[in-house]
């Protein structure tokens, strides 16, 4: 594949793009990327404050931009089945799903469902999120969904006779499990798009060793570091942005790819093809995480 640069990606002029957790961090790098591309671009956020000031800074770069707040808390299945409602009411083609937001090593605590947070936020609203909306994806041609993944998903397993932590919890386990499940949703999401013969693309990536505010939950010494590691080994949310951009736009792209930084350990770097752990691409697993996931929404995902 060529080298990507956001100048030669393709414009986005009409097409419609939904960024959950872009307030912030890289999910605005890429709101407002895509802004600049010429996208319809929802900002999907919990903080309608933060959302909004999100949306001015964009404005104030791209004066022309067509920016949208729709709010969304990850933490509630009935808040994304009313982004959902709300998203439909007011548009009937959707050309890029990013599934941005995400927490990081937070206590054990549980979303409004009952599940644990990191699996919760992470990976079960995405899925649910991407179920609802995938009768209005399916009708939009070369439709895109891109999915975050992490470097941490190289450690994940996934447990299923623990999902909810009632036996016993680590934060780091949880976080490595969530991001490889939202790998391996993106890669069994491609596998059902095709054998329906949908032209659609679900895709993944990770940023590297960003700069964002995901190290909330870490501990103070944690804190203290985490920026300082991030300059000198890793890059900013505008550079740990790029893995996400080349997913959603490049033309290259097949289904089914990861992108990550080409540096050392894909801490830093120009975006580009990545590898993933084996257990990312084991089919059993991932076909079980399917059926367990619908069962936990309370919704079948059928493609």
């Amino acid at each position: 594949m060529k080298k990507f640069s956001m100048e030669s990606s393709p414009s986005q002029k009409n097409k419609v793009a939904i960024i959950t957790g872009a307030n912030s961090g890289i999910g605005y790098e890429t709101s407002l990327a895509l802004a600049k591309k010429g996208a319809k671009v929802i900002l999907a956020s919990r903080n309608l404050q933060k959302a909004n000031d999100a949306m001015n800074q964009i404005l104030q770069q791209v004066p022309n931009a067509h920016v949208e707040v729709l709010t969304v808390d990850l933490n509630s299945l009935k808040s994304v089945e009313s982004f959902v409602q709300e998203f439909s009411r007011k548009y009937d083609r959707l050309d890029l799903l990013i599934e941005n937001a995400g927490i990081m090593m937070p206590p054990l605590t549980k979303t409004k469902d009952g599940f644990e947070s990191q699996f919760g936020v992470n990976y079960l609203a995405h899925f649910h999120l991407t179920n609802l909306l995938f009768p209005i994806i399916k009708n939009t041609p070369n439709a895109r969904i891109v999915t975050l993944s992490s470097l941490a998903h190289l450690n994940g397993k996934i447990d299923f006779k623990n999902l909810d932590g009632s036996k016993g919890y680590s934060k780091l386990d949880f976080y490595a499990q969530s991001k490889l499940a939202c790998l391996m949703f993106a890669y069994e999401l491609q596998r059902r798009i095709e054998s329906a013969g949908i032209d659609a693309k679900a895709v993944s990536a990770h940023p590297g060793f960003s700069s964002t505010n995901l190290g909330t939950f870490l501990p103070a010494i944690g804190r203290a570091l985490f920026s300082p590691l991030t300059s000198i080994m890793g890059q900013g949310a505008k550079a740990g942005a790029l893995p996400i951009l080349r997913a959603a736009l490049d033309p290259a792209v097949k289904g089914g790819e990861y992108f990550g930084p080409s540096g050392f350990k894909e801490f830093k770097g120009d975006p580009i093809l990545v590898n993933s752990s084996s257990r990312s691409h084991d089919l059993s697993v991932a076909a079980r995480l399917w059926s367990v996931s619908e069962d936990l929404t309370g919704k079948k995902f059928d493609i």
